[in-house]
């Protein structure tokens, strides 16, 4: 059973939040995105857990993360995000990037 833990979800910077705000509405990609973001401010691990030693080092690197997980989109593509708690209260979801099949697998080096 899977634990359901609503959460804020925002931009690891803003200028992946310029990009997005940036897609036309009517752009498939930012639908998918959309849908996404609603899917986990309602469950923040709704997506697929990706295991630490897959974790691009350059995530870390940039971002001081310590848990990745993948939001499958339509038409392969995906959403990289990391759940961040500042506090015992309250997560946070960050949305880290998106990219098509192609692109994440040069990222993850698959």
């Amino acid at each position: 059973m899977r634990i359901i833990r609503p959460s804020k979800v925002v931009f690891a910077d803003g200028k992946l939040e310029e990009e997005f705000k940036n897609l036309d509405d009517d752009d498939d990609i930012k639908k998918f995105i959309k849908r996404a973001i609603d899917d986990i401010k309602k469950n923040a691990f709704c997506g697929i857990p990706i295991p630490k030693k897959l974790i691009p080092k350059e995530y870390v690197k940039k971002y001081g993360i310590q848990n990745l997980w993948k939001y499958d989109l339509p038409d392969g593509w995906r959403l990289i995000y990391t759940i961040t708690t500042p506090n015992k209260i309250e997560i946070i979801s960050v949305i880290l990037e998106w990219f098509n099949h192609k692109s994440y697998e040069r990222r993850f080096k698959y």
